[in-house]
């Protein structure tokens, strides 16, 4: 393991602006987040998974905490729930639709 590397990487992330460490969680966020049509019918997802965010977001609206969804989705991580929060907040209406249709009988 390269610790030097790892101890210049903390020391340029410990001296970005909020609106730095801002775009770079965004940035780290969305190479969790995947849209593949063909897989989960192009919903967003999480990576190499068929966990659609909307699934989650949905089990979280209906009361689920972090800790029950990572029992219940053992492949997945606490940064790829965090992942998830971040993708709902910023694409509320793509989301809330995909639940909506989830609910459609």
């Amino acid at each position: 393991m390269n610790t030097q590397l790892v101890d210049s990487l903390i020391q340029v992330i410990e001296s970005l602006t909020p609106e730095e460490n801002r775009l770079l969680r965004e940035k780290l966020n969305a190479k969790v987040i995947q849209k593949k049509s063909g897989i989960c019918g192009g919903h967003a997802r999480i990576r190499n998974t068929r966990i659609p965010i909307c699934t989650l977001v949905s089990f979280r609206l209906q009361g689920a905490n972090d800790d029950e969804l990572l029992r219940n989705y053992p492949n997945l991580s606490p940064t790829d729930l965090s992942a998830a929060w971040t993708y709902y907040s910023q694409h509320r209406d793509e989301i809330d639709q995909a639940i909506a249709a989830l609910d459609e009988p």
